[in-house]
């Protein structure tokens, strides 16, 4: 008798082990509801998902209904009084309810088909030396809610959670960062069917990337019809310390034209000498770290402005008198009272550097021609003058002869 009993006792635990496997299997392709209100299954599209009557003698369930309709092509109903779903769709997310033989609506789930996560998609920034972000997005549309959390790992094995804004879900920060270290950032997306992560290593020096300058200023300069002044400050997110410095570059183009032509500069201001005059232009300007560390900053907002115009009065001639050409906007007299001052200053000293520059090779010239006959005379005890060395020079060989 008590071997029978032990029998019957080592049946019991094995049909409880294939039930545990049962429930274990099931538990793969749905999954209960912590990331919902109560009475809500998560499926996996494409899985086989089996959906049990929560009911206190499953023989009692005669029917299963799909939002109320008793027509569920796409499932069977078992002899356990389950319904098997096989090879699910997204189609078949819905609420699912069981009824007795009588009528009576035992219990009811609703089901929402998804994927489980991807490997997310991850990248870092750094605005300034001192703090840097990482931002992410799924690489698979799950259909489910999903969640990230995110941590890291520095070279120093100093252990953190990178810090997520609720009202920016996708990216968190590392505040006081050090400069020359290297990080392990380890961003994890999980949703009620499973969980995905990506590893990624970071540096700060080579994610930086400024913000743009800010309040940047574009102005005519007086009297200067093809030039205007543009200014700008740093991003006020930059790190305020003196070996942090960066370089800048300015992009400009007529309003109406689509070329943009671009410079760059160490300073905070600059002056564009080949406007078109009479037409408005548009200008941005971008940063970078001095040493070329990490990437240019976006463009800053546009500004714009018109170079500086000469005001019309009485004694001004009109198109109509100015014999000037109309398809010739530049064609204007170089010393005009009314032309840019630098320009005339430019002229003036390229003219009389021409003028030193003729007046030194005369004078060489004479001295190595001097110098020349000079050595000639003395060759022959003869001390010539330089006049008449001249003279002779300047005279025919018949005659000399």
């Amino acid at each position: 008798m008590i071997s029978f009993n032990r029998m019957n006792s080592l049946a019991s635990c094995l049909s409880r082990v294939i039930v545990l496997l049962t429930v274990t299997a099931v538990s793969l392709s749905v999954t209960s509801s912590k990331w919902g209100e109560e009475g809500v299954l998560y499926g996996k599209i494409g899985g086989n998902i089996t959906l049990t009557c929560n009911s206190s003698n499953d023989s009692l369930v005669a029917e299963w209904r799909f939002n109320g309709a008793p027509d569920i092509s796409w499932g069977f109903f078992t002899t356990l009084g389950h319904l098997e779903l096989p090879h699910a769709h997204h189609s078949a997310t819905g609420n699912y309810s069981c009824y007795s033989r009588t009528g009576d609506l035992l219990s009811s789930v609703l089901l929402r088909m998804g994927y489980p996560p991807g490997t997310p998609s991850v990248f870092c920034r750094a605005s300034d030396y001192e703090n840097f972000s990482c931002f992410w997005k799924s690489s698979v549309e799950t259909l489910l809610p999903t969640r990230f959390t995110a941590s890291y790992r520095s070279r120093n094995h100093i252990v953190g959670v990178c810090l997520q804004e609720p009202v920016r879900p996708n990216m968190c920060s590392v505040r006081k960062s050090e400069f020359w270290s290297s990080y392990q950032m380890n961003i994890t997306e999980e949703n009620p069917l499973g969980s995905s992560f990506r590893l990624l290593d970071v540096t700060v020096q080579s994610i930086v990337k400024p913000d743009p300058p800010e309040n940047l200023l574009l102005e005519p300069v007086p009297f200067a019809p093809r030039r205007l002044r543009v200014s700008w400050d740093y991003p006020s997110t930059w790190t305020k310390e003196p070996h942090f410095q960066l370089k800048f570059r300015v992009q400009y183009r007529p309003a109406q034209h689509h070329l943009w032509t671009e410079v760059e500069t160490a300073n905070l201001s600059d002056i564009i000498t080949d406007a078109f005059a009479g037409m408005e232009h548009v200008v941005q300007v971008s940063a970078k770290d001095f040493l070329d560390a990490g990437n240019w900053s976006d463009w800053s907002v546009e500004v714009r402005a018109t170079p500086w115009t000469r005001e019309i009065d009485s004694t001004t001639p009109t198109s109509e008198e100015t014999p000037t050409d109309v398809h010739s906007p530049d064609a204007v007299d170089p010393f005009d009272v009314h032309s840019d001052p630098l320009e005339k200053v430019a002229i003036l000293i390229s003219l009389g550097i021409f003028a030193f520059v003729v007046l030194a090779l005369v004078l060489i010239m004479g001295v190595l021609i001097w110098v020349k006959v000079r050595k000639k005379g003395m060759e022959n005890g003869m001390k010539p003058d330089f006049l008449s060395v001249i003279h002779m020079k300047a005279l025919p060989k018949v005659q000399i002869l």
